[in-house]
């Protein structure tokens, strides 16, 4: 599942990735298929600064398994309406997948995020890598609901 972030983690970075995600505020939620009722990923978002702005970044991770029937995307639409409620929250959503993850850059797409284009990027550090920035405007979808 980390093809497009560089490679298998340790076992430590796993435990103390999955201990953030698990705090209440974390804005890391679990998706969850409504079919079988099981986890089968994840997506979340956190403040980071992109170009001089404070900006929200957004990534999601779905099972192999589960793959290919639109709980990422549907996931990712609902995440955006909790970054749209944060008090005081900053306007624009980011994502960046890797150009060569098709089914990350679909998910940006069918989710309403406008691409800006391509850029270099190291993730993890030491890793070099092409990135799309894709960009949610959540002005422009509140003024469109």
């Amino acid at each position: 599942m980390m093809e497009h972030l560089g490679g298998p983690e340790s076992a430590e970075k796993i435990a103390e990735r999955q201990a953030r995600y698990e705090k209440p505020d974390s804005c890391q939620f679990v998706v969850v298929d409504a079919e079988t009722g099981e986890g089968v990923g994840w997506v979340g978002y956190w403040e980071r600064e992109w170009l001089g702005r404070d900006v929200y970044e957004m990534g999601w991770a779905i099972l192999p398994a589960a793959q290919g029937h639109g709980l990422a995307t549907a996931a990712t639409v609902l995440a955006l309406g909790v970054v749209r409620a944060e008090p005081g929250g900053r306007r624009f959503v980011h994502a960046y997948p890797s150009v060569d993850n098709a089914a990350s850059n679909a998910i940006c797409r069918k989710a309403g995020f406008e691409l800006l284009g391509p850029f270099d990027y190291e993730y993890p550090p030491g890793h070099p890598m092409r990135n799309n920035d894709w960009r949610f405007d959540l002005n422009a979808a509140a003024d469109a609901a």
